[in-house]
């Protein structure tokens, strides 16, 4: 989807449509199902008129609204809103590939989405064959004939490896094979995969969509004809969301640019300051000039993420004591929102994983992921030193 509109014109007006009482937001449309006026207006819903609605989990005003919005903060012909982003990743996943056909995924992945293709899809016949990042020409090795997906997330959770998006689409489209990017991290604001030729993008909009950690939704972006046939998945997969929850998402679109932007500072500043620390092991920010990255993420992303892990001396017992004497960074999983999160991905996004899982992962017990929420950065700063400190 083409604009002359910059990003936070669109994240505010895109999909907005003239409320008939002159309503400036959105209405909650907090129904669970429709009235028509008569039979015959039933029938032309059956035959597609998109103007009228039947039942929310077929679709919702509040719900198009957000999805519209979100086709063209990622210049695509359609979304689709679900429940969360293990239902985008699920649903994607379930559009395009069938029982006996494979998938190519990078790892690591999110953890929920590693679990999804490692122990949920075997029992339905479908295989998933894991490539390192880093390693993409490892690729063409995995291909085989019924190879349908690749899936790929970047930066990558915990540890922010990025995927060279432009490659992945060169080997793939070769062989008419879908990209479906995660590019929860990255946001729209930083990265757009389709514009780098990825067939589709999803998101758990749970983290930098919505901002402000109150809400729980997924969202898919990309090829009409395949949005339309995720929207026939998701009916009987059941993903849907709540009007209500729509409009939280909506209310938090319209601020992603200045948010983005401000965590995009504070993450380098706060990497800046890691790489300087003796406790520190290993840093890992693909804005640091210093990460073998680097020159791949400038080609790719805008911005560099709000996201920071770095890894400290003493395995999980110093880790534990970094993050036990955070006084600003608030012990909590999850991501993206205005306040900064600290966590263990051991003990979280990783929890579950046996040690050469995590040992592929490149995730160690001494690993701290950070969420750069909208803070003073020296207020951040400070509280990272002094917990530091207490290392000895």
């Amino acid at each position: 989807m083409k604009s002359k509109y910059k990003f936070s014109t669109l994240a505010i007006h895109a999909g907005e449509e003239d409320s008939p009482l002159g309503a400036v937001t959105t209405p909650i449309y907090q129904t669970s199902t429709f009235a028509f006026k008569n039979t015959a207006e039933v029938i032309e819903y059956q035959k597609g008129d998109s103007s009228k609605y039947l039942y929310t989990r077929y679709g919702n005003p509040t719900l198009k609204t957000v999805e519209e919005k979100m086709a063209a903060l990622e210049g695509g012909e359609a979304g689709l809103l679900v429940s969360s982003g293990m239902a985008a990743v699920s649903t994607t996943a379930l559009t395009l590939v069938s029982s006996g056909e494979e998938i190519i995924s990078t790892e690591p992945v999110y953890g929920g989405t590693f679990h999804l293709f490692k122990e949920v899809f075997p029992k339905l016949g479908i295989v998933v064959n894991f490539v390192d990042p880093e390693k993409i020409e490892q690729v063409e090795l995995l291909l085989k004939a019924n190879t349908k997906l690749f899936f790929c997330e970047t930066p990558t959770n915990p540890n922010l490896k990025i995927v060279d998006i432009r490659r992945i689409v060169e080997i793939a489209k070769e062989r008419r094979i879908p990209v479906v990017v995660d590019n929860t991290f990255a946001t729209p604001y930083n990265q757009n995969p389709l514009s780098l030729g990825a067939d589709l993008v999803v998101h758990s909009g749970t983290k930098y969509l919505g901002g402000h950690s109150d809400l729980v939704a997924g969202v898919i972006v990309g090829l009409k004809s395949v949005i339309d046939k995720a929207i026939e998945v998701m009916k009987v997969l059941g993903g849907c969301i709540d009007p209500f929850c729509a409009f939280l998402l909506l209310r938090g679109l319209k601020t992603l640019g200045v948010r983005v932007e401000r965590q995009n500072h504070n993450a380098s500043k706060v990497a800046e300051f890691l790489s300087g620390q003796d406790k520190v092991n290993r840093v890992f920010y693909p804005g640091l000039p210093t990460s073998s990255q680097h020159n791949l993420a400038k080609s790719q992303m805008r911005g560099f993420g709000g996201m920071v892990c770095f890894e400290v001396e003493g395995g999980l017992e110093s880790a534990t004591k970094v993050i036990d004497n955070l006084k600003l960074f608030i012990n909590a999983t999850s991501l993206g929102g205005v306040e900064s999160l600290a966590s263990l991905p051991v003990l979280t996004s990783h929890f579950g994983f046996d040690q050469k899982e995590l040992q592929r992962a490149d995730v160690t017990p001494g690993m701290v992921r950070l969420s750069c929420g909208i803070e003073d950065e020296l207020d951040l700063i400070e509280d990272l030193r002094q917990a530091l400190e207490k290392l000895g």
